[in-house]
């Protein structure tokens, strides 16, 4: 699952991207509120973390722009400043959750892992398709009760199929989710990453179905 981090203290973004990326999320790094506001109007995200002072355009503006095209995306806001009424704004302009600066790193992943059982789980710990169990918490697959070993990039084509049961997600669309914006990325990649995972699926009744021209769905044939 992707993430973005907005933070314009250069030592700071660095701590908090590698805690993330430790737990297995793709982590894209940017470090103002215009470039922020152009990925969020132009990429998939599961959340963002949003710093409240950032130049050129502070993170209020950006949280309101996102909120105005309509998106739920969740946000989570860092400040360091401790004024109970900045608080309030950026709730009221539609922040998830707030976390004062100095924070520390394993109270940003709680909740930013609580942020993304919201958004890609509907706020359950686990995810099904037939036999294969996909959980936020340990970030890891079982089929048929055993471990499924997976490379990051089969992980997050995999997490995003199961994501959304029953519908059809383009080359493009799984793309999105599998690359930062520092990389390249490649639909045609993906089908070298889901003919991995078919191989790693054979025999089992969780199948990853092909609709030409359309995309690939992750299908549980015993329902």
């Amino acid at each position: 699952m992707r993430v973005l981090l907005v933070e314009d203290h250069l030592q700071l973004a660095e701590s908090v991207a590698q805690a993330l990326k430790s737990t297995g999320l793709t982590v894209d790094v940017l470090h103002d509120g215009v470039a922020a506001d152009l990925a969020l109007s132009s990429e998939e995200y599961a959340v963002a973390v949003l710093d409240v002072g950032l130049p050129r355009m502070d993170g209020f503006e950006v949280l309101a722009r996102l909120r105005a095209r309509g998106k739920t995306l969740p946000v989570l806001m860092l400040t360091a400043r401790s004024d109970v009424k900045d608080r309030v704004h950026g709730l009221n302009l539609g922040a998830d959750d707030y976390l004062a600066k100095p924070f520390e790193l394993t109270e940003l992943e709680a909740r930013v892992k609580a942020l993304l059982r919201r958004s890609v789980l509907g706020g359950e710990r686990q995810q099904r398709c037939g036999g294969l169990i996909y959980d936020l918490d340990t970030r890891r697959f079982t089929l048929d009760d055993e471990l499924l070993t997976l490379t990051s990039r089969e992980q997050a084509v995999l997490e995003a199929l199961i994501a959304r049961p029953g519908r059809v997600m383009s080359k493009e669309q799984l793309a999105a989710q599998v690359f930062g914006l520092d990389e390249e990325a490649s639909p045609d990649a993906i089908e070298i990453y889901v003919h991995r995972l078919r191989k790693k699926l054979d025999g089992h009744a969780v199948a990853i179905v092909t609709f030409r021209g359309l995309g690939y769905l992750l299908e549980n044939r015993n329902a």
